[in-house]
C-alpha cells in the first residue's frame, strides 16, 4: 500500500528539537532571578559554583564547542554532593535539600540542549520559587517571587517559538497576562477549597531552627542578646483600652532552679495542684498573633486567669501559671485571652515541694552576697522588709541599666552586686531572686516580655524580641506570690516607657527599638499594618474562618457538597468570562492565508498525511517533515509561518505580516509533493 497508505499507518520517530541561543538567553535570566531569590539561604560556594557553571553554559553556547561528556559530569555532580554533606552534616532538611537541589539545576544547565532539558530545569524552576514560603510567608516574600515567576513564563512562551524570537516585551506581557488570568481561579481556590485542620504534609524540622524567642533557661546575656532583636514576637488587639505600659507585663517560662548562673524550668513541679487564682477588677479580653518560636510556650498578660479555647492548640495550664501547648509552635497562632491585673495568685500555704523549690540554691558559691541576705535575717526583718531593704539595695547604690555589662566569673552574684553594678534586666531579676532565697524568701524568676509598641494605623500593639523581660516572683503570707520587678527599681523608664527611653546609648538597639528615625519609623507601622492584614486573612484563613465566611454566604444550607458545587460553579463562570474576553479580542488570520492553508494541507491528504485533532500546526510540520525529507525545509517553514501569522500576528507590522503572507503562498504554490 506504500509509506503513506492511510490503512497501514507507520509511525515516525518526532526529531529532537535544538533550542537556540535567544532560548539559553531567557533561560539563564530566569535562572538568575531563582538565584537571588534564595542565595542569603545557601552557602557562598553554592551561588559561585551555580554562577560559574550558567557562565561555563553560555560558554559553550557563543563558542560552538561541545557540552561536556559524562566522565566530567559525574566527578562533579559527585564533588558538589560531597560539598552539600560537608557544609550541612546531611543531604536532607529545608537548607540541605534547597542547597542541593539549586547546585544540580546548574550542573543540569551543562547537559541543557533539547526541548525535554529546557522543559525540566523550567519546571524545577517553578519549584524553587514556591522554596522561597519555607523561610517567610510574608507579604514581601510574595513581591519578590512575582518577578522570576514572570520571567520563567517568559522563558516557556519563547520556547514555543523554535524557530523565530519574539520580542521580549511581548514576551514579559503576555506572560504577565497569563498570570493575571489565573488569579481568579486562585482566588477561588483559596476561599472555596476545603481547609482541613491539619498540614498536608510535614515541613523539615531545620525549617525551625532559626526562630527567634525566650529560651527555657536564663543565663546571662540571653535576654540582652535578644533585646538586639528587633523580629516582632507577637502582636495584641485588646477589645476595650489598652493597660498602662506598666502593667504591660507579657508572662513566659517561670523558673525555679539555681545552677550556678543559669535557671531553668524545674521539672519537680510536675504534678503538683494548680495554685489558685483569685482575681479582683474589670477582666481584660485580648486577640494574640504569636510569631512562630518553636517552644511549646503562648505568651499571656499577667496574670491570665482563662486560657485559650483552641483544640489545634490543645492549651494547658501549669501549676505556676504558664500556658504552654501540646507541641512546639512552628506556625503563627491566633488565640484569645482574658487576663486580670489585681490578682492574689497561690494557695493559703507553700507546700513543702514548692518551698523547697523557690529556696533552692547551690552551696559554696557568692559568699557576699549571702553574708548581706543573712545580715537581714539577723535583724529579724519581714519578708516584706527583706523585698524593701533589696530593692533600697539597687536604687542606694551606683547600678546601671546597660546592653554591654562586663562578664562576670564563678561567683557572678558576689561580682555583680559588689563590683560591676552594671546589668540587664536577667542580671537584676536573678541577683534579686538569689537574694530572697539566701534571705529564707521563697522567690522564683519570671521570663516574658514587658511593654509593646501600639501601631496607630491599626490600633494594636506590637511586641517584638527586644521587648524582652525578666522579674521576680516572691512568696509573701496572706498575699500569695507577688510580682516584684527590681529593674524598675534602678531604671523606672524601662517599665514606664521602653527599653530605649532606659539606656543612654542606643546604638546596639535595632532600629525599631530606637526613638529617633521618626520618618522610617513611621513608613514601617504602615507597612505593619498592611502585613498585619496579610497575615490575619490570607496566611491567618483557617478552617474556622472559612466556616464563618461560607456561612454568611450560604445561610443554613453550608455543607462540603454546596461547598464543592460552589467551587466548580465560580471556576467554569471565570473561565467562560475569560475565554469571552480572549476571543474577542484575539485577531483570527485573514480568509486568504487560511485558504492558502487549506489547499496545502489538501496537497499532503492525498499522501495520508492528515493532522491529528490534538496536533498543532508545527507538531503537524514535524511529523510530516520527517515523512518527506525532500520537502522538509519548505513544510517546517509553512508551519512556521503559518503559526506567525495566526497567534503571534500583534508582534509584528502590518509591512511583516504582509511580507510572511505572501512569502507562505509562494511555498505552497511550489509545493509539490511525492511519494
Amino acid at each position: 500500500m506504500g509509506l503513506f497508505s492511510t490503512t497501514n499507518k507507520v509511525s515516525v520517530r518526532k526529531p529532537v528539537v535544538i533550542m537556540q541561543r535567544h532560548h539559553l538567553q531567557w533561560l539563564l535570566l530566569s535562572l538568575a532571578w531563582v538565584l537571588a531569590l534564595h542565595a542569603t539561604h545557601l552557602p557562598i560556594w553554592v551561588n559561585v559554583s551555580v554562577i560559574a557553571a550558567a557562565v561555563w553554559r553560555y560558554h559553550i553556547e557563543i563558542t560552538g564547542k561541545k557540552l561536556p561528556k559524562i566522565y566530567l559530569t559525574i566527578p562533579l555532580t559527585m564533588l558538589a554532593g560531597l560539598g552539600i554533606i560537608f557544609t550541612f552534616r546531611t543531604l536532607f532538611g529545608r537548607d540541605a535539600s534547597l542547597a542541593l537541589l539549586v547546585i544540580m539545576l546548574g550542573l543540569k544547565l551543562l547537559e541543557t540542549r533539547t526541548m525535554r532539558d529546557y522543559v525540566l530545569v523550567i519546571l524545577l524552576s517553578y519549584f524553587l520559587v514556591a522554596n522561597a514560603f519555607l523561610f517567610s510567608q510574608s507579604l514581601l516574600t510574595l513581591a519578590f517571587t512575582l518577578p522570576p515567576l514572570i520571567c520563567i513564563t517568559a522563558t516557556l512562551i519563547s520556547m514555543s517559538h523554535r524557530h523565530s524570537q519574539l520580542s521580549w516585551q511581548f514576551l514579559l506581557k503576555l506572560s504577565g497576562g497569563l498570570l493575571l488570568q489565573a488569579i481568579p481561579v486562585m482566588l477561588i481556590l483559596f476561599v472555596l477549597f476545603p481547609r482541613i485542620p491539619g498540614p498536608l504534609w510535614g515541613i523539615p524540622e531545620d525549617s525551625y531552627s532559626d526562630m527567634t524567642g525566650l529560651n527555657d533557661s536564663l543565663n546571662f546575656g540571653n535576654i540582652s542578646n535578644l533585646t538586639k532583636n528587633s523580629a516582632i514576637a507577637f502582636r495584641v488587639e485588646f477589645k476595650n483600652k489598652i493597660p498602662p505600659q506598666n502593667q504591660l507585663y507579657w508572662r513566659g517560662p517561670v523558673l525555679w532552679h539555681q545552677n550556678g548562673s543559669q535557671w531553668l524550668v524545674s521539672s519537680q513541679h510536675i504534678g503538683l495542684p494548680k495554685e489558685k487564682l483569685v482575681t479582683n477588677g474589670d477582666a481584660i479580653s485580648y486577640s494574640i498573633t504569636l510569631e512562630p518560636h518553636n517552644r511549646t510556650w503562648l505568651l499571656m498578660l499577667d496574670m491570665p486567669s482563662v486560657i485559650p479555647n483552641n483544640p489545634e492548640l490543645n492549651p494547658t495550664l501549669t501549676h505556676d501559671y504558664q500556658v504552654i501547648t501540646s507541641q512546639n509552635v512552628h506556625t503563627r497562632t491566633r488565640y484569645n485571652g482574658i487576663s486580670h491585673s489585681q490578682y492574689r495568685l497561690g494557695n493559703a500555704q507553700l507546700s513543702e515541694v514548692e518551698r523547697n523549690m523557690a529556696l533552692q540554691l547551690n552551696e559554696f558559691e557568692n559568699p557576699k552576697t549571702k553574708a548581706l541576705a543573712q545580715s537581714w535575717v539577723d535583724q529579724q526583718l519581714t519578708p516584706k522588709l527583706i523585698v524593701e531593704t533589696a530593692l533600697n539595695q539597687y536604687r542606694s547604690h551606683p547600678f546601671r541599666y546597660t546592653l554591654s555589662p562586663p562578664r562576670l566569673g564563678v561567683n557572678s552574684m558576689d561580682e555583680f552586686l559588689f563590683n560591676t553594678r552594671q546589668g540587664f534586666c536577667e542580671h537584676y531579676a536573678t541577683s534579686f531572686v538569689y537574694l530572697m532565697r539566701a534571705a529564707g524568701v521563697p522567690a522564683r524568676i519570671v521570663t516574658g516580655y514587658q511593654g509593646g509598641e501600639l501601631n496607630p494605623n491599626g490600633h494594636y500593639l506590637i511586641v517584638r524580641q527586644s521587648d524582652a523581660h525578666a522579674w521576680a516572683e516572691v512568696w509573701l503570707d496572706e498575699q500569695g506570690w507577688v510580682r516584684i520587678d527590681p529593674t524598675a527599681a534602678v531604671s523606672p523608664a524601662r517599665i514606664d516607657e521602653n527599653v530605649a527611653s532606659a539606656l543612654n546609648d542606643t546604638t546596639e538597639l535595632p532600629m525599631m527599638a530606637r526613638q529617633d528615625y521618626k520618618l522610617l519609623r513611621s513608613i514601617y507601622l504602615r507597612w505593619d499594618t498592611v502585613n498585619n492584614g496579610w497575615n490575619q486573612w490570607v496566611l491567618g484563613y483557617n478552617e474556622q474562618k472559612q466556616f464563618e465566611l461560607l456561612s454568611k454566604l450560604m445561610g443554613k444550607k453550608y455543607s462540603l457538597q454546596y461547598l464543592i458545587l460552589w467551587m466548580m460553579g465560580s471556576i467554569a463562570a471565570v473561565m467562560l468570562v475569560i475565554s469571552y474576553f480572549l476571543l474577542k479580542t484575539t485577531k483570527t488570520l485573514s480568509s486568504p492565508n487560511q485558504k492558502h492553508y487549506n489547499r496545502y494541507l489538501a496537497k499532503l491528504k492525498k499522501l495520508g498525511l492528515i493532522p491529528l485533532a490534538t496536533e498543532g500546526a508545527q507538531d503537524f510540520a514535524n511529523r510530516a517533515a520527517v515523512a518527506l525529507p525532500s520537502q522538509a525545509q519548505s513544510i517546517l517553514e509553512i508551519g512556521e509561518i503559518y503559526n506567525s501569522l495566526r497567534y503571534s500576528q500583534n508582534l509584528s507590522s502590518k509591512k511583516s505580516s504582509a511580507g510572511k503572507s505572501t512569502r507562505m503562498k509562494q511555498l505552497i504554490k511550489a509545493f509539490k509533493p511525492n511519494k
